[in-house]
């Protein structure tokens, strides 16, 4: 899952956002290819202010111990720098450290020099005081010494606490951001690619999206005062988006308008350096805006750049294969991940995610089903119009032919239209022959409505019998035939014989009535 990227600003609570790093109260490790401040800046590409109305919240500085958390003492982005760097803008149009979509913070490059023509600081001995701590500490000069060592690798593995190596001089204070760190993976972020002259700028409220969206013209009104209240000046809303724990993101663009009617978007570059003053940080604060970041894409010479070097602690060679097994180069690029808290936010963004393309999905699926339904409908009234054109062409047709024989009634009959009644003859008697088309017409009329009652009255089933059967068939009927024909002849004469009975006693009785007469 790719994820946008910027860096966080001030200290309210804010874990997991889409457009940047969660910044959180208490110290937590930045995740951005920059430096942190108070907050972490963990996810985004950027780094998170020291403290409010210090300096632009996407600085090359170095981070400033806060406190502990879960997996370090102190409260850094996940930068490319491990010494101090003056703090310093990305180019002079952008200033105040604002780097395109949230800032990139300084890259290691010890040898060469620091990003984009910024001077890296000079070697120092963290490396060597951290491997002193981790192989031979000499705290008790004894074989506590081991255990002591042992107790702080263990400590370098988890990426929290103290290293303790010598007497008289302080602990190595031991972050996630060690070399020696376990906890720590690569995943692919979403590199942005709007413009700087789009002038996306991506707010962070720490309200719900309901809310939000209830109260989106209260918000753009103050976003209005808050430019001036210039009538040239209009905010727009682009998009309002969930995200994890009740918080919602909200693109904005000002549009400037001309006297001579022209108008244009703010760039994003400079719309964020005004937002990131003091006093105006301050009044976003009062409208619930956790942090700003701008939508701006990288050149391609920063993204090379920045791929060049690996982030602080993380492996070389780890880097270059995540560089490799990047699935689309054009699109993601790799991200380190330090520690279950971003582990944690990265499961909640994409759990965001999934309920956002679900939501979406049912959406579409909402939309195919009402659009099946209306192209059903439109079908059906397609067919019924189809019908009612054919109607009324009819009808049209006999109205012509009514006012053309009006038209030509009282005129002789012209050569053409003799013609053409020839014609009309010729083809009336061709179809009245017995044996020419009105017949075959009546039979096939006479075929259809027989098959039309047949199948009426039973459906149309076709049976095949067996020859051999059909034989035995005929053979019982011809004996049945047979016997009912002797049945026949024996009622026959059967018949015969009570009439010659009758006949003998009919002339019996008469002669004995002539006798006794």
């Amino acid at each position: 899952m790719a994820f946008n990227f910027g860096g966080a600003s001030g200290s309210a609570s804010l874990t997991g956002t889409g457009f940047g790093a969660p910044t959180t109260t208490s110290a937590s490790t930045g995740f951005g290819f920059g430096t942190g401040g108070t907050a972490g800046a963990f996810g985004g590409f950027g780094s998170t202010t020291t403290s409010a109305g210090t300096g632009s919240s996407f600085s090359f500085s170095t981070p400033a111990n806060t406190g502990s958390s879960l997996f370090n003492t102190q409260s850094k982005g996940f930068g490319f720098s491990s010494a101090p760097a003056p703090a310093s803008g990305f180019t002079g149009a952008l200033g105040g450290g604002a780097l395109g979509f949230g800032g990139f913070g300084a890259l290691q490059n010890t040898q060469q020099g620091g990003v984009f023509g910024q001077q890296a600081p000079p070697p120092c001995s963290q490396l060597f005081n951290t491997a002193s701590a981790l192989s031979a500490p000499a705290v008790l000069s004894d074989e506590r010494d081991s255990i002591l060592a042992r107790w702080n690798q263990l400590q370098a593995f988890w990426g929290i606490g103290r290293g303790y190596y010598c007497s008289t001089t302080p602990p190595v204070e031991f972050s996630q951001e060690n070399p020696f760190c376990r906890f720590k993976a690569v995943g692919y972020s979403c590199v942005p690619d709007v413009r700087d002259e789009d002038g996306l700028l991506a707010l962070a409220l720490g309200k719900r999206e309901a809310d939000v969206r209830l109260q989106q013209q209260q918000l753009v009104e103050s976003l209005h005062k808050l430019l001036g209240g210039a009538h040239t000046l209009s905010v727009n809303v682009e998009g309002v988006r969930a995200l994890p724990d009740d918080q919602t993101e909200v693109i904005i663009y000002v549009v400037e308008r001309s006297p001579n009617g022209s108008s244009k978007r703010v760039p994003a570059s400079t719309l964020y350096n005004f937002l990131e003053q003091v006093n105006i940080k301050t009044q976003l604060q009062q409208l619930s805006v956790i942090m700003t970041v701008s939508r701006t894409a990288l050149s391609p010479a920063q993204l090379k750049q920045l791929l060049q070097n690996p982030p602080a602690g993380v492996d070389p060679i780890i880097w270059e294969q995540a560089k490799v097994d990047n699935p689309d180069p054009e699109k993601l690029i790799p991200v380190p991940m330090v520690g279950f808290r971003e582990l944690l936010r990265r499961l909640k963004i994409q759990e965001q995610m999934t309920k956002q393309h679900q939501t979406r999905v049912d959406i579409i699926s909402t939309d195919i089903s009402e659009l099946q339904r209306n192209q059903a409908t439109t079908a059906a009234k397609i067919t019924q119009y189809k019908r009612k054109l054919m109607d009324l062409s009819h009808r049209v047709l006999q109205v012509l032919i009514r006012q053309e024989v009006q038209r030509k009634s009282g005129y002789a009959v012209q050569l053409d239209e003799e013609h053409l009644r020839v014609q009309l003859e010729t083809i009336q008697s061709e179809l009245n022959a017995p044996t020419q088309f009105k017949g075959r017409l009546n039979e096939l009329m006479s075929q259809i409505r027989m098959q039309n009652h047949f199948g009426a009255v039973r459906a149309e089933e076709r049976y095949r019998v067996d020859a051999d059967l059909l034989r035995e068939i005929r053979q019982h009927l011809k004996h049945q035939q047979e016997g009912l024909s002797h049945l026949i002849s024996v009622i026959k004469d059967d018949l015969d014989d009570i009439k010659t009975i009758e006949d003998g006693l009919h002339d019996s009785v008469h002669t004995r009535s002539s006798k006794l007469s």
